[in-house]
């Protein structure tokens, strides 16, 4: 008996204004408008004084145009954070053809935790 490999599926595209909280799995083709170091810290007891950088990749420079595969949408401090971790990949791409609507910045937008009592 033959076995066959199921196929690769075709990503679905988000559109930034697409994204909430607490949500996973995006792809997304998306412009560097600015980059900067977050933070960075270093452990002490790790090999060779190892560094960890939570920051924008230094492959993303303003105007690059990325695409995010497997993104997420972390909080920090009542705001989106859009983050690819191991699991997920940046990959740079052609100049896209669309225009970044700045005046959208969904990081700007702060959320509340609310918990909710069903009786």
């Amino acid at each position: 008996m033959a076995e066959s490999k199921p196929g690769l599926r075709k990503p679905v595209f988000t559109k930034v204004e697409q994204l909430r909280p607490g949500t996973g799995g995006h792809t997304l083709t998306v412009k560097v408008v600015s980059a900067k170091m977050v933070l960075q810290k270093g452990r002490a007891d790790g090999p060779q004084g190892r560094q960890m950088k939570i920051a924008e990749f230094d492959l993303m420079q303003e105007g690059t145009t990325v695409i995010l595969r497997n993104a997420k949408i972390d909080m920090f401090k009542g705001s989106m954070r859009l983050a690819v971790d191991k699991w997920g990949r940046v990959e740079i791409t052609e100049p896209a053809d669309f225009t970044v609507k700045e005046d959208n910045n969904l990081s700007l937008i702060e959320y509340e935790l609310v918990n909710i009592v069903e009786e």
